[in-house]
């Protein structure tokens, strides 16, 4: 099968639908599949549930996403860096289901290896366990989660083949490597793509039977979420 897509748009045809659950990769704004998002937003698509980290920042990753109107609800663990995102949360036009970060990041794991639910300690006592059961092992309490499995998935690599095997680079092998597994399609966007042997089979982070379709993109612009300043000394 064919996996090669000449850009997003083409990569996404057929796949997206209002309503659907889509994972996309990516902390913060490093590791995001940027052009992928781009082509959710130009498609029109409405009533998403996303399921990421976070949300990109005012204008830039998921927030364009925001801007048009296009999630419903977002499943995250941080979402500080965006004020339109805590506009439409505090004004009721967008849902949120927040998670500690760690459980967030099990509870993706987990979906992709088809286990519907797992116990942690994380959050018990706290709003966290409301309406969750909560159970005792050997003498500890500790409150169920449910595995995430998404209807689409969108991850950012630095290398990958034309069969989908994907490799990170550094901070941004972060989401991305578990959201992967964890969807029924799952779409990645990658800066340099070589043809079958042209990677390092050791070095493989996502085995490309978990990629359906894969796309070079190019024009990147690394981008800073907060720059921080201070005075040169004298």
């Amino acid at each position: 099968m064919k996996k090669v897509y000449p850009d997003a748009t083409a990569a996404l045809a057929g796949v997206l639908r209002d309503g659907m659950m889509v994972m996309a990769g990516g902390f913060g704004l490093c590791g995001i599949p940027e052009k992928l998002i781009d082509a959710i937003a130009l498609s029109g698509v409405t009533g998403l549930t996303v399921i990421s980290n976070n949300c990109g920042i005012d204008g830039v990753g998921l927030g364009k996403l925001l801007e048009r109107g296009q999630i419903k609800k977002m499943i995250s663990s941080y979402v500080g860096e965006n004020k339109l995102f805590a506009q439409q949360y505090l004004s009721g036009q967008l849902e949120l289901e927040f998670n500690p970060q760690g459980t967030l990041a099990e509870r993706i794991r987990a979906g992709g290896a088809g286990i519907p639910a797992f116990f942690t300690k994380t959050g018990v006592g706290t709003i966290v366990a409301e309406g969750k059961e909560v159970r005792e092992f050997d003498g500890a309490e500790y409150v169920m989660e449910r595995g995430l499995f998404a209807d689409l998935a969108i991850v950012k690599a630095w290398k990958g083949d034309t069969e989908g095997n994907l490799i990170y680079r550094k901070t941004a092998r972060n989401f991305n490597p578990m959201m992967a597994t964890a969807a029924e399609v799952t779409v990645a966007e990658v800066e340099e793509l070589v043809d079958i042997g042209g990677l390092d089979p050791n070095q493989i982070h996502t085995p490309g039977i978990y990629v359906k379709r894969i796309l070079q993109g190019k024009d990147y612009e690394k981008r800073i979420e907060q720059r921080t300043t201070r005075p040169r000394a004298a």
